[in-house]
Parts: structure tokens; sequence; C-alpha cells
């Protein structure tokens, strides 16, 4: 993916997640490290997701949008690691903690799967950003929560004004989504539901936009 310098978009499609377009990149991070990049990259995920619910909130909720905090990284099991809830912060995780209203995310997560491709951390970003929204507006909880997250992050993401989707960026959405269930507490199919799901509630959010994963 990359974020949107001239607001000329790119007509070219892949056959990954739906709708059919190329994928995603953040800000530059030529000759950056691989830690230094994907902390820029999810710096930008960040800026992009909150614009795009400051920008669209009224369309869809009343009163004032309110961003989320952002704790951003931690090293699981360290002293400056957060916890939620009494619990503290997993390794291989990233979630959003309504107790204290923060998102936070593994490094080593977000660094293993930007590994793999850029989108991922604009992924792990919209996908509990949707959690803050869905506490201030809808209440839900257990895998339809989870899934709802995925359709309002794919609405989030291929609804942004900021990013370019890039050949490929489909691909990687969508092993990112199914690639690694099960095997972290991020994408655990009992309560994110399994990778068939997942993938087609992100399609739908892309698709049809936030009313899709609103209940009627």
């Amino acid at each position: 993916m990359s974020l949107d310098d001239n607001d000329e978009g790119d007509d070219e499609t892949d056959e990954g997640i739906q709708p059919e377009q190329s994928a995603i990149t953040g800000g530059e991070t030529d000759g950056l490290d691989p830690d230094e990049a994907w902390m820029a990259e999810t710096e930008d995920a960040v800026g992009v997701v909150d614009r795009f619910w400051r920008s669209h909130w009224n369309d869809h909720f009343t009163g004032a949008y309110q961003s989320p905090s952002v704790f951003g990284a931690y090293v699981a099991g360290t002293a400056e690691a957060p916890s939620c809830g009494g619990e503290p912060a997993a390794p291989q995780n990233a979630f959003y903690c309504p107790q204290g209203d923060f998102i936070a995310w593994d490094a080593a997560l977000m660094r293993d799967g930007y590994a793999q491709g850029d989108s991922w951390v604009y992924l792990v970003v919209a996908h509990e950003w949707a959690h803050a929204v869905q506490r201030r507006v809808l209440g839900l909880r257990s895998v339809a929560a989870e899934l709802q997250a995925d359709c309002l992050a794919g609405a989030t993401l291929f609804g942004s004004e900021d990013l370019v989707f890039e050949q490929g960026d489909g691909d990687e959405l969508a092993q990112a989504l199914a690639a690694l269930a099960d095997e972290t507490p991020w994408t655990r199919s009992e309560d994110h539901g399994d990778a068939e799901q997942r993938t087609s509630a992100f399609s739908t959010g892309g698709s049809d936009g936030i009313g899709a994963c609103l209940p009627d």
C-alpha cells in the first residue's frame, strides 16, 4: 500500500481480497532498517485509520468522534508492557483494551507480519481500532464481534482516501487473515473466526462499506 500524495489511483487489479484493487504501502521506508520500517509503517497506519473514522463517523453514528489512545508496540513479559483488566499483554497479540480505551500490539507480531508484506500493519491497526468503534456504538462481543471488526477494517482500508492499493496487496491481506490462523492469540479461530470467515467479513466491508458491517 502507499499513501496517496496526489489523489491519483492505480487501475491495476489482483486476485486477492475484494474489491479487486491492488494493495497497501504507507510512507517512505526505503533505507530504514527492518525495525524502523515496520514502526514507521505502523505510525502511518494509525494516522490513516484515525483520519478515516474522523471523516466518516457522522455518516453513520451520532455524537462526536473520539480516537482511542495508542499505546503502540510492547515487548511481552517486560515491565513496560501494558496490562488490560489485570491481565498482562500476551506475546504475538494485538488488542483493544476497553478499560483504558487504548490499542497495543506486540512488537514481534508486527515485525514478523510486516516481513511478509506491509499490508499486515494496516490490517492489525484497522481491526483493533474497529473494536474501539464497537465499544462506542455497538457493544458487541464474541466471535461475531471479531468478524464485525474484520468487516469494519475492510471498510476502513478500502474506503480510505489516503491509501493507494498496489499490485499484490489483496493477496497480502488474504494471507494475513489466513496464514497465521490458530497460531497466535491475534488469529485464534475460536475467538476470531476461521480464515474463510475472516476473509469473507473483511471483503464484505471492503466491497460495501461501513453500513454492510452494522446490524439491520
